[in-house]
């Protein structure tokens, strides 16, 4: 780490605590030439994540689309922005944790019917539905028997 002040690239040092919700850290240093302090923030770095489409497309992963298709699946249903938020955060830390920079639209869309069914049988039926493309009755009866059954 170069020293603002004089270039020096030896510092120490002389605090360290977690900074914004604890995704940073915040270090206070001291410059061993000029004994000048200053602060730096570390950062996890996080992995641009590419979804790969069932027709093979790739796209860049766009949250508020994830969003968006569980806010459609919860309309009208007693789950709150929060709830919806806190199940995007998480699957955006399921994703971003298996340290690949490619994820399927199949894996997301089964963490996403994964989180619903814990949180609203209704809301996990319609993205179900949608995800699953049903063709026909038959095969929407079908998902509700396995989650009756």
């Amino acid at each position: 780490m170069k020293c603002p002040f004089c270039g020096h690239e030896e510092d120490k040092v002389v605090d360290s605590r977690t900074a914004q919700d604890g995704r940073a850290v915040r270090r206070r240093r001291e410059c061993l030439k000029c004994k000048e302090r200053f602060t730096t923030y570390e950062y996890i770095e996080n992995v641009v994540l590419t979804v790969i489409k069932s027709d093979e497309r790739r796209e860049p992963f766009d949250r508020q689309k994830l969003v968006n298709g569980i806010k459609l699946a919860c309309n009208k249903r007693p789950v709150s922005a929060k709830k919806i938020e806190a199940i995007v955060d998480e699957i955006e830390t399921a994703l971003q944790e298996r340290s690949k920079s490619e994820v399927t639209s199949k894996y997301i869309g089964e963490l996403v019917m994964e989180k619903l069914k814990e949180v609203d049988e209704i809301a996990y039926v319609r993205f179900a539905s949608v995800y699953r493309k049903f063709q026909d009755k038959t095969e929407f009866l079908e998902e509700l028997k396995k989650l009756l059954g």
